[in-house]
């Protein structure tokens, strides 16, 4: 069974890091593309960013680029989210999720997610 579990999130001030964590079991992490997806309070999902299964190539959306850094550790099947200069419009619960096998548009958000985890709820405010 895949399971994706995010830790890490919580309530910082404008301006403040937080590093999430995604431990990923059930499957081969080392062969499988991985994204985060946020969710603002009464908002859609947006994707924030992605990276290449073996950790060499990452994308971002625009609203998060130069402040997130998205990277894997494959030895030890986890995904991480490096959120620096937070802003209040940053406040989201943050999922990640796995890159359906063969799809295309993932640099860019645009490929079917396959499994997600439970989320991981971060807050940024004064």
């Amino acid at each position: 069974e895949v399971q994706l579990v995010e830790s890490g999130g919580g309530l910082v001030q404008p301006g403040g890091s937080l590093r999430l964590s995604c431990a990923a079991s059930g499957f081969t992490f080392s062969s499988y593309a991985m994204s985060w997806v946020r969710q603002a309070p009464g908002k859609g999902l947006e994707w924030v960013s992605s990276i290449h299964s073996s950790g060499g190539s990452t994308y971002y959306s625009d609203s998060v680029k130069g402040r997130f850094t998205i990277s894997r550790d494959n030895a030890k099947n986890t995904l991480y989210l490096q959120l620096n200069s937070l802003k209040t419009e940053d406040t989201a619960m943050y999922y990640c999720a796995k890159v359906l096998a063969g799809s295309t548009g993932w640099t860019t958000g645009r490929s079917p997610l396959d499994a997600w985890g439970q989320g991981t709820l971060v807050t940024v405010s004064s």
